[in-house]
């Protein structure tokens, strides 16, 4: 099996990670284990287009129109007058 060192953790971060190891019975470095083992087989969930993510982050801020998504569209510059 390999090995991974990480260096530089937060004192807050590992001070979580002991209480969480503490409450699941086990080491701290098994916890560590195990989370990075669950991230690891999470299966990755594609990408949602760029306007659907745009108008998911502006729903609950009331955003009822939709965002057209412009993949495959031309897109034409804008013309300044001088």
């Amino acid at each position: 099996m390999g090995q991974l060192i990480v260096r530089n953790i937060e004192n807050v971060v590992k001070a979580k990670l002991q209480r969480r190891a503490r409450r699941h019975g086990r080491s701290m470095e098994e916890e560590v284990r195990d989370i990075l083992r669950n991230v690891a087989n999470e299966e990755e969930v594609p990408a949602g287009k760029l306007g659907s993510e745009i108008a998911g982050l502006f729903q609950k801020l009331g955003l009822n129109a939709d965002i057209h998504e412009l993949r495959g569209h031309q897109i034409n510059p804008a013309l300044f007058e001088s």
